[in-house]
């Protein structure tokens, strides 16, 4: 009886192992769960050929894990990647010159050789060949470079972007081209209105909150740059906020007195802005911001905005505000301005514009701003 006992166990064991065997090869992956989704056969081609760098956004939806170890993984929803065509991975270098006058779609983002693929999205680095985002990503300027009898330049950044449908949309829309658009990383859809933005001529940035003084009771989101964390806690949260677009050239803080102070903390951080060949813009609101001394010392594109033109929300202010930075340009022959996503702003600003020209002042993008500033 034992015998039989022991002949049928290894008849047994036989068969499960010769099923075993079967499945696997005929199946690699060995009756594991899988979805198969079926490109369209005229894409399929180009959607191979980008493996390699950039994730097939357009099969599929990448899981991206939170900074936070063993924290639960988010999905990106497969519908926030289809209004940002594959196609725009092959564009040219650049822009074409800037004709006075003329509208200026830019083109379509991200450029492959600028995008390193992460865990948690693509990432904008600087190109084998030298290439860097901030450049190929900016708008084309023909500001006059600092120099006697050159008009005057001011750039304004809007910021807030994303957030708001309405604020958003109408800033695309009735604000020109020059004006600089920052986008937050908690917006729906992001690379689907930065591709809009971009059809409307505006270059972008992107918004990285930073640890304010009265944190956490003044909460930036959850993916703050916090001081007490370690660095690299902080470059996973940067990683996280970076990979939530492509298209942009540089970043500007939200909040971050605190952070922005701590110049251990800072450091690393624009360490790896400049490393991935991007720009930083400070919004000029922390008195004791290190982020000057610490661009200098990278060798950091880097520059500071001398007014937030809406710190008072109200129409009268905002006037104010902005002559007060017409001021500044005509004596130093540049300024900078940051303003919120506020309607009243974006109306303001939009009128504003209009009459800069008059007065012998020129709009300029962020990224024309900071490279003519270093020539300063």
């Amino acid at each position: 009886m034992r015998a039989l006992a022991i002949t049928a166990a290894v008849v047994f064991g036989l068969i499960a192992a010769t099923v075993g065997w079967f499945i696997m090869k005929f199946d690699p992956m060995g009756g594991e769960p899988v979805v198969v989704i079926v490109l369209d056969p005229d894409k399929r081609k180009i959607a191979e050929s980008v493996r390699g760098g950039i994730p097939d956004v357009q099969a599929v939806a990448p899981i991206v894990p939170t900074p936070s170890t063993g924290a639960p993984q988010q999905t990106i929803p497969p519908q926030a990647f289809t209004e940002t065509p594959i196609a725009g991975l092959s564009q040219p270098q650049g822009s074409a010159p800037l004709v006075e006058g003329e509208e200026i779609r830019l083109p379509p983002v991200p450029q492959r050789a600028l995008v390193e693929t992460s865990r948690y999205g693509p990432l904008p680095k600087i190109a084998e060949d030298g290439r860097r985002p901030s450049k190929i990503y900016a708008r084309p300027s023909s500001g006059a470079k600092p120099g006697p009898g050159q008009p005057a330049r001011i750039a304004i950044l809007i910021s807030g972007m994303g957030l708001s449908e309405v604020a958003t949309t109408q800033a695309i829309q009735s604000l020109p081209g020059p004006v600089s658009l920052a986008f937050g990383p908690y917006g729906r859809n992001l690379d689907g209105w930065v591709r809009r933005a971009r059809d409307a001529g505006h270059e972008v940035m992107l918004q990285v909150p930073l640890e304010p003084f009265d944190y956490p009771d003044n909460d930036p989101g959850p993916h703050t740059l916090l001081t007490s964390l370690p660095r690299e806690e902080n470059l996973k949260r940067l990683h996280w906020i970076m990979s939530r677009f492509t298209g942009y050239t540089g970043i500007t803080n939200y909040m971050g007195a605190k952070f922005a102070a701590a110049q251990q903390a800072f450091l690393p951080v624009l360490e790896e802005i400049k490393s991935r060949g991007l720009l930083y813009l400070d919004d000029g609101t922390a008195a004791r911001s290190t982020a000057g001394q610490i661009a200098r010392d990278l060798g950091l594109d880097y520059s500071v905005s001398q007014i937030v033109i809406d710190e008072e929300h109200n129409g009268k202010e905002i006037d104010i505000a902005l002559k007060k930075l017409e001021t500044i340009a005509l004596e130093n022959g540049l300024a900078i301005g940051i303003g919120s996503s506020l309607p009243i702003t974006i109306g303001r600003v939009a009128e504003w514009v209009g009459t800069l020209e008059a007065k012998g002042i020129k709009l300029i993008p962020i990224s024309a701003a900071v490279q003519n500033g270093q020539q300063s």
